[in-house]
């Protein structure tokens, strides 16, 4: 009786200890799966961005180039005039992060703290941001910025409407309405965040005699800070790889999505002297290029998130999204 009860007790430790780590590998398995589904088109582009031609057309190439070169990145640097244009998109992605930041957080704060008439309604207007996609609206804005008034005042000024395409004006004065990309979405993940942060230290202040704008200043901004790190960052990021706004306001302007567009055209010229042909332009040449230019477009978004990840992670966990 004492062996089968043994026998017994060890079945009954050793059977969940099993599905633990059935689970456990299951799990692994998942994980493992999901990463390398993130991961391998990354990984891809910087395998073909070291790649000679040649290793694009060879069976036997993988991912580990034959032809081992770094010519690509010297043709990707040279046809994107890369530090220009990383020195106009760090400013243009700057400054509209920064602008969208500070509108975002005032609209998100009265949508979580005030009552005001048609809030619901307009609240949806900010939702139905998050479902109309930018190319339903791309010839109203691009008509209103290429002739843009104010209430007829320029052109009872001047004598016409002014063309702002071709300038960073277009992007701060959607940055400052909140009517630029993704706003919607910040005024979302925003309100919500301040919607969870307790009343009782806005009573406070408003006890000790701060306004309602000093409180927001002085209590609301200090406890936000992983929230705003969160939205600058997310503001920046989309700014930085945005190709229809660009497109649609630049065109002399060189930022790194204008000259990814055009940089396989812009260094064909110069190809033959890596080894390459001039008789026309080849798929795997422009494929190469492209790789390139995009490892390099990512590199400083990546520095910036490995800098910025514990604020980015703790802004997306309070933030009311997940969980």
């Amino acid at each position: 009786m004492k062996k089968k009860a043994i026998k017994r007790r060890k079945a009954e430790i050793t059977w969940p200890r099993v599905g633990r780590f059935l689970w456990s590998v299951v799990r692994g398995v998942i994980i493992i799966g999901i990463c390398f589904t993130i991961l391998q088109p990354l990984f891809v582009k910087l395998s073909v961005s070291f790649m000679n031609e040649r290793d694009l057309f060879d069976s036997s190439v993988k991912y580990i180039p034959k032809h081992f070169t770094l010519s690509n990145y010297k043709l990707a640097i040279k046809g994107m005039d890369y530090w220009m244009s990383l020195l106009k998109t760090f400013a243009l992605s700057g400054s509209v992060a920064f602008l969208q930041l500070c509108s975002c957080m005032l609209v998100a704060y009265g949508f979580a703290r005030f009552r005001f008439p048609f809030k619901k309604l307009l609240f949806g207007c900010v939702i139905l941001m998050l479902i109309v996609p930018p190319q339903i609206v791309m010839l109203p804005l691009f008509m209103h910025f290429r002739f843009f008034d104010i209430f007829g005042i320029i052109k009872a000024v001047k004598g016409a409407p002014v063309s702002l395409l071709d300038s960073y004006w277009p992007f701060l004065i959607q940055a400052v309405t909140c009517t630029g990309f993704k706003n919607g979405l910040f005024i979302y993940m925003l309100r919500q965040f301040f919607k969870g942060m307790p009343k009782e230290l806005e009573e406070a202040a408003f006890v000790d005699g701060c306004s309602k704008l000093k409180t927001f200043v002085k209590i609301i901004v200090p406890s936000a800070v992983p929230m705003m790190v969160t939205i600058f960052l997310f503001g920046f990021v989309w700014q930085w790889l945005d190709s229809f706004y660009t497109s649609l306001y630049l065109k002399g302007t060189n930022v790194i999505p204008v000259a990814l567009s055009s940089l396989a055209a812009n260094v064909y010229g110069e190809y033959s002297n890596f080894g390459g042909s001039m008789n026309f332009v080849s798929p795997g040449f422009v494929s190469m290029m492209n790789n390139t230019g995009t490892v390099l477009a990512m590199i400083p978004l990546i520095i910036i998130y490995l800098v910025c990840q514990k604020y980015f992670v703790e802004g997306i966990e309070r933030s009311g999204i997940v969980g």
